[in-house]
């Protein structure tokens, strides 16, 4: 029985269990909709570890969409001494909630 995984999303990789919520890079997804996560790069559980070169071949991640968030407002502050330059721009990361429902 497979425990926990670790799956790449959107180039980033992630370490997953059953039932976990992460954030992850904005999806083109619907609220609700069920997604399969075929990048899975290792998977572990009692039975041992299996590690994909570079995934594990039939294994696959299946989660549930639960929303589209902002992240934290990050502050971008650019000035130049002694010249009257300064801007002051903010930004805002979209994420994708996820929750992991099947690991397999």
């Amino acid at each position: 029985m497979t425990t926990y995984a670790v799956v790449e999303i959107a180039g980033k990789q992630y370490s997953v269990e059953a039932s976990s919520k992460l954030y992850v890079p904005k999806l083109d997804a619907e609220v609700g909709k069920k997604i399969k996560i075929e990048n899975v790069l290792l998977l572990g559980g009692k039975d041992g570890i299996q590690v994909g070169s570079p995934t594990v071949k039939g294994a696959a991640v299946e989660a549930t969409v639960l929303g589209h968030v902002k992240g934290d407002k990050v502050i971008v502050f650019k000035k130049k001494r002694r010249k009257g330059y300064k801007v002051r721009r903010g930004h805002r990361q979209q994420y994708t909630e996820i929750e992991i429902t099947k690991i397999g």
